[in-house]
């Protein structure tokens, strides 16, 4: 089963390659002021996983500069259930106002970045 979700992640890494989205195009000013708020975002994820693939091409077509953190990494997969509750990838941390939210599921994320940055 391992040989056969590996050759699988590769297929989609491929794929995420060859057929990547174009990014979105803005004035200078306006990309410096979205890269400003982008910091505060970091994307805990899995390389090869089709749903945390789906939330980068969306990061990729908004052209964010958004923190990937592998959650595979002990210290970062700690980091994710300690703090965040679970060990769900794709998770969004969103931190604003001294505090930290954790979102959880590739069309939750997908909305909240379009919602913010479209």
């Amino acid at each position: 089963m391992f040989i056969v979700r590996w050759i699988l992640g590769r297929i989609i890494l491929l794929l995420n390659f060859v057929f990547a989205p174009k990014k979105r195009q803005r004035p200078q000013d306006q990309q410096v002021i979205v890269d400003q708020q982008t910091q505060s975002l970091a994307l805990y994820q899995y390389a090869a996983c089709p749903f945390c693939v789906k939330v980068r091409r969306e990061v990729r077509r908004q052209n964010l500069t958004i923190n990937l953190v592998d959650a595979k990494q002990d210290e970062h997969k700690s980091v994710l259930t300690e703090q965040g509750g679970k060990l769900k990838v794709p998770c969004l941390r969103i931190e604003q106002n001294g505090k930290t939210q954790w979102l959880y599921e590739s069309k939750a994320i997908t909305s909240y970045l379009n919602e913010r940055f479209a």
